[in-house]
């Protein structure tokens, strides 16, 4: 199956039915978030993988009234770094030593690199950390697409509420969208058979030769 009847397939799904989709399959989109290119190769976010019932129906009164949050399988939450850390630099660079090796001079000159770009940005830090959560979701979604489970991206939600339920402000994080995964229930996802809206390519493309 190719990548392009993948992406033809999803769609933002609606309503889920709750069965659980296969932890093995999880992992796979798990591991395809890891892998996504993201700036400076820092990965300054983390993604919080629900299952707990309890706590997917408080994010749903509290946070987030969408069907899919109480109905999915799995919920992820993308959250970004509100700020770069002396203590995030040191394990950055502990693990690219641990797995590159590289010469002190290298990491010295990398991590000035990285510090004068922090620096010179200043406010605007925040939201270039959270911009990278949005190269995952593209990631996640084309493979949960792959893998035939169905996802909706989710923006419309209390931040400050979802942040408080998660405790994430004490761990310098803050939530930048959900993504529920699992399985569409036929009877509340309406959009499961409209045809997708999308632009024609030569007024989406611009090609300069």
């Amino acid at each position: 199956m190719s990548l392009i009847e993948d992406l033809k397939w999803r769609h933002a799904c609606k309503g889920m039915n709750g069965a659980k989709v296969p932890q093995d399959v999880v992992e796979r989109i798990l591991e395809a978030i890891n892998l996504t290119p993201t700036s400076l190769g820092m990965q300054a976010f983390k993604v919080f993988v629900i299952e707990n019932k309890e706590l997917k129906e408080k994010i749903y009164n509290e946070a987030c009234e969408q069907q899919p949050i109480t109905g999915c399988s799995h919920l992820l939450v993308f959250a970004s770094y509100t700020q770069i850390t002396e203590k995030y630099l040191d394990d950055y660079f502990d693990l690219i030593n641990k797995k590159r090796n590289p010469s002190k001079e290298w990491c010295d000159k990398y991590r000035k690199k990285i510090e004068f770009f922090i620096e010179k940005n200043g406010s605007n830090v925040k939201n270039w950390l959270s911009q990278q959560t949005y190269i995952a979701l593209g990631v996640a979604c084309t493979v949960a697409a792959n893998e035939r489970i169905e996802t909706l991206p989710i923006e419309g939600f209390d931040r400050d509420a979802l942040n408080r339920i998660l405790d994430l402000p004490t761990q310098n994080l803050s939530a930048t969208f959900i993504l529920p995964l699992g399985y569409k229930d036929e009877n509340l996802d309406w959009l499961q058979n409209q045809p997708k809206v999308r632009k024609d390519l030569n007024d989406l493309i611009a090609v300069i030769k």
